[in-house]
């Protein structure tokens, strides 16, 4: 199967998401550099998924949403000569 060609920053986006086991937040992804838009292209295409979550905060409840990355989005975030 054919992979597809990333920009960097997907490429960069999904390697982030990859590693971290729990996801990360809007938040986090937005200090890495990575703009929503591109959180958007990587859920659209199927690369990953977004949830919005209530966290307990100073005792108050704050929505965040949290992405993590598909089975999809694992296969593309391998180095290509891996198998």
């Amino acid at each position: 199967m054919a992979r597809r060609r990333f920009k960097p920053d997907q490429r960069r986006a999904l390697k982030l998401l990859a590693v971290s086991r729990n996801g990360c937040t809007e938040a986090v992804m937005l200090a890495h550099g990575f703009p929503v838009p591109l959180l958007v292209e990587l859920v659209r295409s199927g690369l990953a998924t977004a949830t919005a979550e209530r966290v307990v905060v100073g005792g108050r409840a704050v929505e965040v949403v949290r992405a993590r990355i598909t089975e999809a989005g694992q296969r593309e975030a391998r180095p290509k000569n891996a198998a």
